[in-house]
């Protein structure tokens, strides 16, 4: 067996546990499936859990495709106590008796940071700014400006709220800090607050239902690359075709017959995918990713 068939092609829906990095999840799975090309979508911080996307092999190419999905979150997030993380791990920069907000206008507030609002990054996050990751800066005790981003709080919906800790559901745009909404929410209600925990439970078809535990994952728990981008449009091509596109050759948009404005999912007559094809110019297209079929 050559090693190009040994390799495994794919994604696997990770449930990462609490206490790791995505980074050390990808780690894991290069020892599982004993290949180094691999790659996850969609970093979750170490204390959080839930839904991670990793893909493997040739399918780390169709990641770039997963960065935007909406993502779905259950979290407890401690009111009256604000950090510098703006999560449990980090320390106590502020304090206020919130004991007398109620529910109700901890739902008022929460309906108000949903919809398309401006988010500043937090200090502790992968964002770049002037070529360096803000967590690094972080370290090393530097704050900078951080532009306001674009994000989409599709639902915040507060479910219970005990001793000063909401229990809230929300699903969002990508680039939506959690830790972020949960310290608005508090200055909101007059005082500071903080996440205490964080679970990824869905992003975009996938959710934890669909996931694997780290220690039980295997061959059998992956996405064959043909079923990993499922709300794309997908065109089946017969052979003459399918020698074209696996050769990335630009063609036109009715050689395809495509319809929409794409990305397309482009798989031959056996299901297997070879390409996904985005718009190139007037009337033609052009591949994305090339996936030719293995050779035996």
């Amino acid at each position: 067996m050559s090693r190009r068939e040994s390799l495994i092609d794919g994604l696997a829906v990770v449930d990462k546990p609490p206490g790791m990095t995505s980074h050390d999840v990808v780690a894991r799975c290069r020892k599982v499936f004993g290949q180094r090309r691999v790659g996850h979508a969609g970093t979750l911080d170490p204390d959080a859990t839930g839904v991670l996307l990793v893909g493997l092999g040739r399918a780390t190419r169709l990641m770039q495709f997963m960065s935007g999905l909406a993502k779905s979150y259950d979290s407890e997030i401690v009111l009256g106590v604000a950090t510098t993380t703006l999560d449990a791990a980090g320390e106590v920069t502020g304090e206020w008796d919130m004991s007398g907000v109620t529910i109700d206008q901890v739902r008022a507030t929460a309906d108000a940071l949903t919809g398309d609002i401006l988010q500043v990054p937090p200090m502790v996050s992968a964002v770049k700014v002037g070529g360096k990751r803000l967590h690094a800066l972080a370290r090393a005790g530097i704050e900078v400006e951080r532009e306001a981003r674009h994000v989409t709080v599709h639902r915040f919906e507060v479910l219970s709220l005990t001793a000063n800790v909401a229990r809230v559901s929300i699903e969002c745009s990508s680039g939506t800090y959690v830790r972020v909404l949960a310290a608005d929410l508090g200055t909101a209600l007059g005082g500071g607050a903080h996440v205490r925990s964080l679970r990824r439970t869905a992003v975009g078809p996938w959710n934890v239902s669909a996931a694997t535990r780290l220690d039980d994952l295997s061959e059998s728990a992956v996405i064959p690359p043909a079923e990993c981008l499922p709300w794309l449009p997908r065109v089946e091509v017969g052979a003459d075709l399918a020698s074209q596109v696996s050769n990335g050759k630009v063609l036109g948009s009715d050689e395809l017959s495509l319809s929409g404005d794409g990305p397309w999912v482009v798989v031959d007559e056996s299901g297997e995918l070879l390409a996904v094809y985005r718009t190139h110019g007037a009337g033609t297209v052009k591949p994305a990713v090339v996936m030719p079929p293995a050779v035996s």
